[in-house]
């Protein structure tokens, strides 16, 4: 079992240089996978990568969303899907499985709805349980101003450095770095990882 994350930039051509989120993009990608052929960029703004171990699915999606709402006006669609490996292909475009289709027709499915975060697996009810997460969540991380989602993206990071270090690195104090995690949520969305890891790992 594995689990595919797809997604695409919205309001890329806003950007008179797309070299700037392109960029970002490749780090945050490489940052969580190092093996280039498990993730790739395509049609210009959507990109797809596979997250072997399951439960760190989460948290990459809410990496990928900090990196990418660290640029003003710049947001980003992403479905998590979950589920059977049938083909590996060279690049993870040609891979096969239900983990691939469950994460394609998620992404389709958010364009419709103008939604920018949604899980699909097997199990329906955990689908039903984590989307209802996931769609309260992004009441905070939809919100997100490019200085949270900043300071979400070196929280992440640097999961074990306290703040006053964390403000150091970008020139504020700690408690502007305290406020900056309030406003975004910080703590609770952490709560949700570690809910999400553990429902994936005994549902699944």
């Amino acid at each position: 079992m594995t689990s595919v994350i797809t997604g695409d930039i919205i309001k890329s051509r806003s950007i008179d240089n797309p070299k700037l989120w392109l960029e970002t993009l490749k780090n945050a990608l490489v940052k969580i996978e190092s093996d280039a052929s498990l993730w790739e960029i395509y049609r210009g703004d959507s990109f797809q990568i596979e997250i072997r171990e399951i439960e760190k699915s989460f948290m990459a999606a809410l990496y990928i969303k900090a990196c990418i709402k660290s640029i003003k006006g710049l947001d980003v669609r992403l479905a998590i899907g979950i589920g059977n490996i049938s083909y590996i292909g060279e690049n993870i475009t040609e891979s096969q499985g239900e983990a691939f289709q469950n994460s394609g027709e998620t992404l389709e499915s958010l364009k419709k709805v103008k939604q920018n975060l949604k899980i699909k697996t097997s199990n329906k009810q955990l689908n039903k349980e984590l989307n209802l997460y996931f769609k309260l969540a992004l009441l905070s991380m939809d919100r997100w101003t490019v200085n949270s989602a900043e300071i979400v993206k070196l929280s992440i990071e640097k999961p074990n450095t306290i703040q006053e270090e964390l403000g150091k690195l970008i020139g504020i104090n700690q408690n502007t770095v305290s406020r900056r995690q309030k406003r975004a949520n910080l703590d609770e969305i952490l709560e949700l990882n570690s809910m999400y890891q553990y429902k994936v790992q005994q549902e699944l």
